[in-house]
């Protein structure tokens, strides 16, 4: 038995336990154990075995991370970068926010320079006197005369409401939700002539744009811009549509200027929305020219300059028509209304408002840009 006892001892032993006393003394058949200090285990040779499995385990381990960091990286480098304007498009903006940011601009040195009014001399300002339209309300000249320094402000690249104002104008009229760049052919598109929007703005200054984005945000008008814009992508009736948007603008400005809209302005007592208003109407009418008469590119300049003269000497009437389309339009809920349906043809409302069929075509014409055509005031007036 006390054999038996000593070959137990010796296999603890082995497995790391060693009976008390060296394995000489056994109590009651049993061996007194105690563990062994942590290093000795490092002579067992089958612990041996198992810590040099688990460190060649755990190299291979190391060595399939750092072999799948590496294709990560390689995968890393093949993805093409994304522009941070496709992430972050230029937000659209309103009217009434672009017209607040000219608001709270300082214009002083800007307003040093404008000339709302015609300045007339002789018998023309003795005339105007008697038989003119009536003066501004007093309350009204700052509006006013913030339009008229809205129209000497230039296209500033550093300004982020301007920037705004093109990508809205842009964005409305192709459909396009990305931004684009600030140079570049796609302005002729929507129809700038250049590659730079900011060449086309002379004479009106950013109050061209200003009334583009109008006509273009303006839940009512927008299906007007577009049935104009679409006009200006036809094969044989096309026309540059930001031009001639602009000068619509100046025909607005005009008319302000020789106090056409100052009765209505009164009236309302307001400038801004009258002035608006007077555009929009003033583009229909030559919309509705321009489509029913098949009116080209050679036609420009008759069209404009018959637009002019009918516009201000009937502003209240165009002024009317223009409510009349948009009610229409809103009572067919959103439907266009054609001005080739026969209602049109044969209302005397549109016979008055014809610029009359003896236009110039076939006429050699190159198209009239902005302020080539003859002001024709009175006086000796100076245009912006």
């Amino acid at each position: 038995m006390e054999g038996n006892h000593c070959v137990t001892a010796y296999a603890e032993r082995v497995n790391g336990l060693i009976p008390e006393g060296g394995g000489k003394e056994c109590v009651n058949g049993n061996a007194a154990l105690k563990s062994l200090p942590i290093w000795s285990l490092k002579q067992n040779g089958l612990l041996q075995s198992l810590a040099a499995g688990g460190e060649k385990q755990k190299t291979e381990e190391e060595s399939a991370e750092v072999r799948q960091a590496r294709e990560e990286w390689e995968a890393l480098e093949s993805i093409q970068p994304v522009l941070p304007e496709d992430l972050t498009p230029t937000p659209l903006i309103s009217f009434n926010e672009a017209l607040q940011h000219f608001q709270t601009t300082d214009l002083s040195e800007v307003l040093k320079n404008i000339q709302p009014t015609l300045h007339r001399t002789g018998w023309a300002a003795i005339t105007h006197f008697l038989f003119g339209p009536p003066r501004l309300h007093r309350e009204l000249t700052e509006e006013r005369n913030l339009v008229f320094a809205i129209a000497q402000c230039p296209l500033d690249n550093s300004q982020k409401v301007h920037i705004r104002v093109l990508q809205t104008i842009y964005k409305r009229l192709t459909g396009s939700r990305v931004d684009c760049p600030r140079y570049g052919p796609h302005w002729e598109t929507v129809g700038f002539q250049g590659t730079d929007p900011a060449t086309d703005l002379r004479g009106t200054g950013f109050l061209g744009l200003m009334h583009t984005l109008y006509l273009v945000m303006d839940p009512e008008t927008l299906p007007l811009a577009r049935d104009i814009y679409k006009l200006s992508q036809h094969p044989t009736q096309n026309f540059p549509f930001i031009v001639m948007s602009i000068n619509i603008t100046r025909i607005a400005l005009h008319a302000l200027r020789e106090e056409v809209l100052t009765k209505e302005c009164n009236r309302r007592q307001q400038v801004v929305g009258v002035l608006n208003e007077f555009y929009v109407a003033a583009f229909l009418q030559l919309f509705l020219v321009w489509k029913t008469q098949q009116k080209t590119i050679s036609d420009s300049g008759f069209v404009l300059k018959e637009v002019e003269t009918f516009a201000k000497k009937n502003p209240k009437q165009i002024l009317k028509r223009l409510e009349g389309f948009l009610k229409e339009r809103r009572t067919v809920s959103g439907a266009a209304v054609s001005p080739e349906s026969p209602s049109h043809h044969t209302s005397p409302e549109e016979g008055r408002l014809s610029l009359g069929h003896s236009g110039t075509r076939g006429k050699e014409m190159n198209f009239t840009g902005v302020c080539e055509l003859p002001p024709e005031m009175e006086g000796e007036a100076r245009l912006i």
